[in-house]
């Protein structure tokens, strides 16, 4: 039940600029001038440096992504605040205030860091213009920026999430922390299954750092297939690191609880990298889709600047919508009742535990949660469905047997992740065992086989990591030379 004696609001009021009511207008048309100016002249920057080939350079390409910051940064907030002007409604609605809290330092922080990365790239230009293109390679860019909006999320949401905490009211009756129940393991059993979950993690951990590893250092496998293959891998290790060292540290302490703040903080990170790993998926189904269908066009459809931007686009899309959750979640009310009944904070469980009305999170899960789960299946089934028309137009045997290895395996891990997820989240009515026993095969399972079905079964792979066990034995086993 909702304590009566709960304090709290549902929305803010915004005073808005000290403008006087008859100059409004003025201030109006200046700022949404101002407003427009920003968003045309910073996109028209990112068109001309996507379309000129001469502007292809690391200078440029930091200089894009700060365009593309401003706009957002921009877009924040001057949006409103001219609506506000105009309306004379100066309410914002609490989700909305702290949606546009967090992404006001997200963005801000991006800015920041872009600023010091170009000033960077200034340097290494002038201090050292023989060693610029060794320096500031492609890899090193896309990593800087990638770290910039990694590092920007993570801390919006820190102090987002110190924020909503704060911002709890003093009367309502809440907990500080909660206790995980764990996998329903005996007693006696703990240390067989923490030596299997610790030897699943560290094969996940270490075989998609391999993966990773060969990747950055074989020039045969630069290609968009294992670039997206190196994102998938290191998501994995995130989506695994989110819960399931925690998990081995409640089985082997038997010490269960976590605070509030790491709760939220864990499902949003866990939220976050499970969106990340089902977007990719569908990418890379459909670079298999435009590999096999259009083998002529692969190049020009392909390209690297695509590839960039579907996986920062995947990022991007993967942070909003781990916030919109999170921040949902946030706003509910915890009573008495503090027990997670799984071994990490997951939402549906902490949804059943809220005395809130939780009508509008439920909303959400089954809207916006179905359209991001539901269309990369769709895009992997069309990719693999699409592959198999093309191939029994001329079939035969070694094409039939080739195909279905490749399909076949990445269709049964998208099986196992997918259906296991529609199991938990969209057709269980009641939370027991089997569901927790399900979200450990997409948790911790299939993280683990990634590497061995994507990789270690490929050709390419194979060969590199020959190369790299051949070059490491020649530089342990040669003598030295005196």
């Amino acid at each position: 039940m909702r304590p009566e004696n709960q304090s709290s609001v549902s929305e803010f009021v915004l005073l808005g600029l000290p403008i006087l009511p008859e100059h409004q207008g003025v201030f109006f048309a200046l700022f949404l001038g101002m407003y427009l100016t920003t968003v045309l002249g910073n996109l028209l920057i990112i068109l001309l440096i996507r379309l000129d080939s001469h502007l292809h350079t690391p200078m440029y390409f930091f200089l894009s992504h700060l365009a593309l910051t401003d706009v957002s940064f921009s877009s924040v907030i001057v949006p409103r605040m001219l609506m506000n002007m105009q309306t004379h409604h100066f309410f914002i609605s609490y989700p909305g205030c702290i949606s546009q809290l967090y992404f006001y330092i997200c963005f801000s922080c991006v800015d920041n860091l872009l600023l010091a990365v170009m000033a960077y790239d200034r340097y290494v230009a002038i201090c050292h213009p023989l060693h610029y293109t060794t320096i500031m390679r492609e890899e090193l860019c896309v990593l800087l920026v990638s770290a910039s909006w990694i590092t920007s999320c993570a801390h919006a949401l820190l102090h987002t999430v110190l924020l909503v905490g704060v911002m709890r009211p003093e009367n309502q009756s809440s907990v500080s922390e909660f206790l995980l129940l764990g996998l329903p393991i005996r007693p006696g059993e703990q240390g067989v299954f923490f030596t299997l979950f610790l030897g699943m993690y560290l094969t996940t951990v270490l075989g998609n750092l391999l993966i990773i590893l060969l990747i950055r250092l074989d020039s045969h496998l630069h290609k968009p297939m294992y670039f997206f293959l190196s994102h998938l891998a290191f998501t994995d290790i995130s989506f695994s690191s989110v819960t399931v060292p925690k998990m081995l540290m409640d089985i082997h302490t038997r010490q269960q609880s976590i605070p509030y703040v790491a709760c939220m903080s864990q499902l949003y990170f866990f939220i976050l990298f499970g969106c990340v790993e089902n977007i990719l998926l569908a990418m890379m189904a459909y670079d298999r889709y435009v590999a096999i269908c259009h083998p002529l066009h692969y190049n020009t459809i392909m390209r690297e600047e695509l590839c960039v931007l579907m996986v920062a686009a995947s990022w991007i899309t993967s942070c909003a919508h781990a916030l919109l959750h999170t921040v949902l979640l946030v706003r509910l009310s915890f009573c008495a009742d503090n027990v997670v009944t799984h071994f990490f904070c997951d939402i549906t469980v902490l949804l059943k535990l809220s005395c809130s009305d939780i009508s509008l999170n439920e909303l959400v899960i089954l809207t916006e949660g179905g359209i991001l789960s539901f269309l990369p299946l769709c895009i992997v089934l069309g990719s693999y469905i699409r592959i198999g028309t093309i191939i029994l137009r001329d079939p035969s045997t070694k094409r039939l047997l080739k195909a279905f290895s490749t399909c076949g395996s990445h269709l049964f891990v998208v099986s196992l992740y997918y259906g296991t997820i529609v199991g938990v989240y969209f057709l269980s009515s009641s939370w027991d065992s089997k569901d927790v026993i399900a979200s450990v095969m997409y948790m911790v399972v299939t993280p683990m086989l990634n590497p061995f079905i994507y990789s270690l079964r490929n050709r390419d792979v194979k060969q590199a990591l020959e190369y790299l066990s051949t070059g490491l034995k020649k530089l342990i086993y040669q003598p030295d030379h005196v």
